[in-house]
């Protein structure tokens, strides 16, 4: 376990997660913004997830989201360095979990995680500008808007940004 809130624990994400991750994937409405495809099968997922190096190359990275009272997985939120280099918050839920506040509550915990234990300077995060539920969330998160940009395929991404001051001032208090 990673963190734990409320109602959720956010853990790394691991081999044994393959079924939902692919499961989660194939859901054409969760993926419409993302510029990514799903994968082939649960071994692809698999394999995916066997080869995830991003927390032991930046000791962090994206976590499994799973309710605390059921361990039941959500989704995925966390911190990745993008390919910008850039730490770049990002998240992804079944679609009968949107609504829910799960995007929100995970979103919360993973910067003040990214903050407090890695003392990270600022975040960014990004989303395809008809993606209004992502860019509300970021807008929850007291993210301000930074730039629009292109974004892994995405022609019309909106960049948002936060740094440890402003979050400190904006959601922490």
């Amino acid at each position: 376990m990673i963190i734990e809130t409320k109602r959720l624990i956010l853990r790394e994400l691991n081999v044994g997660d393959a079924r939902d991750f692919y499961d989660l994937n194939e859901d054409k409405e969760v993926l419409k913004y993302t510029g990514d495809v799903g994968f082939q099968d649960v071994e692809e997922a698999k394999t995916f997830l066997s080869g995830y190096s991003d927390y032991k190359k930046n000791g962090y990275g994206r976590w499994a989201v799973v309710l605390k009272e059921s361990g039941r997985f959500l989704g995925w939120c966390g911190l990745k360095l993008n390919e910008e280099g850039l730490v770049d918050l990002g998240y992804r839920f079944f679609r009968n979990e949107w609504g829910k506040g799960y995007a929100t509550e995970s979103a919360i915990a993973s910067l003040n995680y990214g903050f407090e234990n890695l003392d990270l300077d600022d975040v960014i995060a990004r989303s395809d500008r008809n993606n209004v539920a992502s860019i509300k969330v970021i807008e929850k998160l007291g993210m301000e808007f930074w730039k629009n940009d292109e974004c892994k395929g995405i022609s019309n991404a909106v960049y948002y940004r936060i740094d440890k001051q402003s979050y400190i001032e904006k959601v922490i208090r």
